[in-house]
């Protein structure tokens, strides 16, 4: 999980007599789980609570170690009309991050489902994972993925938008919102994203060493991109007050921009 600095507000993205969408920073959990210590991350929803004179229930979740868009309501009809947003599958959420294009020898240590690959041993440009999901049962922090029999069904859009050889810049569509799904799905298919250390590789890190011939830099080098490498980008749905669509759009992360940046000018792919 990335270090955070002490923040005392949250960049509000939108809001109005309905609701509020906020930017919540990664390492945040959205609100209090009942199953978790109290003594866990900061709160968005306590945050919040000190910064919007008006009561606040979280619409929907987005994992603690990913940062993005989140949609809270200020009233009960509000929350009863953007919860059926999100159950009825109207509301469409967008992600995007690195993803490592395992080898066979990595996949072996975190999947036993068959790899996703082309005849060229790459990604396909746009896919569809159809996998089941429940928490693991042996391994806290994990979801586990089931082929057949088992969990909750979990279906999740992938496109790739840059290959860059081991690591690739995608966006994904979750159909569903399960926990950890864009992550536990991308590792079922052996390509894990970068700095998921719960689905995939732990290790897998990206320098500008890596990147660029002739490297001279520090000797104390710091990969360009530190905790989970996934951002909550984009949402669509229909407001409360008039039943018409609203979208949102986040930009890059400054890490994101400078790793993509590298790439584009050093990666051999």
């Amino acid at each position: 999980m990335p270090k955070l600095r002490r923040v005392t507000s949250v960049d509000v993205v939108y809001e109005d007599a309905h609701m509020v969408v906020v930017n919540k920073p990664a390492g945040w959990r959205v609100a209090r789980n009942n199953n978790v210590n109290s003594a866990g991350p900061t709160q968005l929803v306590v945050v919040l609570a000190r910064q919007i004179d008006a009561p606040l229930t979280p619409v929907h979740r987005v994992d603690d170690d990913v940062g993005g868009l989140v949609v809270l309501a200020k009233t009960k009809p509000a929350l009863d009309f953007l919860s059926g947003e999100f159950q009825s599958k109207q509301a469409r959420r967008g992600y995007r991050g690195f993803a490592v294009v395992a080898t066979e020898a990595e996949r072996e240590t975190f999947t036993t489902l068959p790899a996703l690959r082309t005849p060229a041993g790459k990604l396909p440009e746009e896919f569809r994972v159809n996998y089941a999901l429940a928490p693991d049962q042996h391994v806290p922090g994990r979801m586990h993925v089931y082929r057949k029999k088992g969990g909750r069904p979990a279906v999740t859009r992938f496109r790739i938008e840059e290959d860059f050889g081991r690591l690739v810049w995608f966006e994904a569509w979750p159909e569903t919102s399960r926990r950890m799904q864009v992550r536990a799905h991308l590792s079922a298919v052996g390509a894990p994203v970068l700095g998921d250390a719960a689905h995939g590789l732990p290790e897998a890190e990206l320098r500008l060493s890596q990147l660029k011939r002739g490297y001279k830099g520090k000797a104390d080098e710091k990969p360009l991109l530190t905790g989970l490498a996934l951002q909550a980008w984009s949402l669509t749905l229909r407001s409360p007050e008039n039943r018409e669509p609203v979208s949102w759009e986040l930009p890059l992360p400054k890490d994101f921009e400078i790793a993509l940046r590298n790439l584009r000018k050093f990666a051999r792919r």
